[in-house]
This record gives C-alpha cells, sequence and structure tokens, in this order.
C-alpha cells in the first residue's frame, strides 16, 4: 500500500527542462506555459513551470512572444539544434577546452568522425568569418 504523504519522485538535473523541450517540441504552435504544465503531468506548480521556460530562455534553448496578458512560448531550435545547444553548455562548463574536445573525438565511431570531418572541411571551405563562413574557429579567450 503507498503511503498517501509520501512524498513524489524529485527529478534528476536537468529533467524537468528536458520534458519542457520535449512538450514544446510537440507543441502545434507557439503555447501557453500552462499547456506546457498539462502536458507534462504530475504535481508540478504552475511557476514551477514558468521558472523552467524562463531559465530556458534565458539559455536561448527557447523563445517567446506577448500573447496576451502572458506569453507564448517555442523552441529556439529543432532536436539536432537542442542537443547541440546541450553539447555548448557541457564544454562551456569545462576549463580545458582542447582536452574535452580531444576526448570526444577519440571515442566517435569511424563514421561519425568521417561525417565531423567532413563538416569542419564544408565549414573551412565557406571561407573566413565576416564573410557567411566561420572559417578557423575562434580561440577562447583566457
Amino acid at each position: 500500500m503507498k503511503d498517501r504523504h509520501a512524498r513524489p519522485r524529485r527529478r534528476g538535473q536537468g529533467e524537468l527542462e528536458a520534458q519542457v523541450l520535449a512538450a514544446l517540441g510537440a507543441a502545434p504552435g507557439p503555447v501557453s506555459a500552462a499547456w506546457v504544465r498539462e502536458r507534462i503531468g504530475g504535481d508540478l506548480a504552475y511557476t514551477t513551470v514558468v521558472t523552467t521556460l524562463t531559465r530556458l530562455l534565458a539559455k536561448g534553448a527557447v523563445r517567446r512572444e506577448k500573447s496576451g496578458r502572458s506569453f507564448a512560448w517555442t523552441p529556439a531550435a529543432g532536436e539536432a539544434g537542442l542537443a547541440a545547444l546541450r553539447m555548448r553548455r557541457v564544454l562551456d562548463g569545462e576549463t580545458d577546452r582542447k582536452a574535452v574536445l580531444a576526448s570526444f573525438v577519440t571515442v566517435l565511431s569511424a563514421d561519425d568522425e568521417r561525417l565531423l570531418r567532413g563538416l569542419l572541411n564544408e565549414l573551412d571551405d565557406a571561407g573566413p568569418p565576416g564573410t557567411g563562413g566561420h572559417g578557423e574557429a575562434e580561440q577562447p579567450e583566457g
């Protein structure tokens, strides 16, 4: 028999953000925080959803537009863009970027490594920064 006073399971770090992003990704267009809350379910407070959306806005993962007295929310990018954003956040949180990137490349499959090399070559062929292409990667300050 369940204890009716038991606390609900606590979500892991980033789990609520992932659920919010998944709900927005499945939305038919811009939606309210209440719509997101309904899709996620559980006993979440409306303010918790709004706080999560606001944090995702600060991270550049969602966009909002005024809709009446509140906001309508949309994902800032598709699934690939959101995955890239997560990867970038991990990289930005590390002090030795070179070591992190080197470790990442060494665990890629041969097919993924070829794909990455091809993408980097395409960027190099596009020209130097400021001309529409990325050219050389910027070196982090520090």
